[in-house]
């Protein structure tokens, strides 16, 4: 069978001042190499929205470097404007990523055909390879088959991100890619990670990785190898810590707080993701103890 490809949504690190913590950041990339996990940065579990430019090109640079061609660095690159968007993409590219992830534009609506308008643009002028990024709960702007299906003809974007959270919009980004090599689709939802490989996925790009680094890499290589049964044990593993993680609030804060009680050098969410309690650092640590998750 081919190679299926997990990525983490890598977090962000903090020092107590909300300044990123470059060393912490690089413990963690270790921590995912070692499981097998390749990394995306700057997504919606890396805290990309309040991140500065030039802390996204060094967090890249960061991440490139410790990373040291063991895996595949992919960066999101997304912004509101399209212009701001090339600036910065032009700028992650010296550091060496394998390619960009490009989220939909955010607080802008856009039609379809504006879509394709800025998606082509940052293809044509950027020297690596594209991936959409849909996420249309977070962005308000939802790429639709129809437009995918135009933008998968573009020499230079290779796929898409699926982060739709369910398995309608993930059925019609597989039937386009169905039937050519040059178009792969990416899971974003940690409980379909199974059901896209089994559907033709690529691979998976998880936040929940962040927390079971090791569990969302056996899904995929246990699928790659055949042993449908290990993968799918690791899939309900995975679902299961899911459900209990999330049903406490923003997705991606409750992964950046459950990391922090395992280890506490990745550092708060910078605020106003998450002012955290104790009554939730309690409800967290509970899960984590249930699931078996130690740091």
């Amino acid at each position: 069978m081919n190679e299926r490809l997990p990525f983490v949504a890598l977090v962000t690190c903090f020092d107590g001042d909300e300044a990123i913590d470059y060393t912490a950041v690089r413990r963690q990339v270790r921590r995912q190499v070692a499981a097998g996990n390749n990394i995306l940065a700057c997504g919606t579990n890396g805290d990309f929205t309040s991140l500065t430019f030039d802390e996204k090109v060094r967090l890249c640079s960061e991440i490139v470097e410790e990373a040291g061609g063991k895996v595949k660095v992919f960066a999101n690159i997304g912004l509101p404007s399209t212009y701001e968007t090339l600036l910065l993409g032009r700028a992650v590219a010296k550091t060496g990523v394998d390619a960009f992830a490009v989220i939909t534009p955010y607080f802008i609506g856009c039609t379809q055909d504006g879509l394709v308008t800025h998606f082509t643009r940052i293809a044509d002028a950027l020297p690596r390879p594209i991936y959409l990024y849909d996420i249309p709960a977070r962005t308000q702007n939802h790429i639709e088959p129809a437009t995918a299906a135009r933008l998968a003809d573009h020499k230079n974007i290779h796929g898409i991100k699926d982060s739709g959270g369910g398995k309608d919009s993930l059925d019609e980004y597989l039937a386009i890619a169905a039937g050519r090599n040059d178009f792969a689709v990416f899971s974003g939802p940690d409980s379909l990670v199974y059901y896209a490989l089994s559907k033709g996925a690529k691979g998976c790009i998880s936040g929940l990785a962040n927390v079971m680094p090791k569990v969302a890499s056996s899904i995929c290589s246990n699928f790659a190898s055949g042993d449908l049964a290990a993968a799918q044990a690791a899939q309900d593993r995975f679902t299961a810590l899911r459900v209990d993680l999330y049903a406490l609030g923003y997705a991606p804060a409750m992964v950046k707080r459950a990391l922090y009680l395992m280890d506490a050098s990745v550092g708060a969410s910078r605020q106003p993701a998450l002012i955290s309690t104790p009554e939730l650092d309690a409800k967290i640590r509970a899960i984590l103890a249930k699931h078996e998750i130690a740091g």
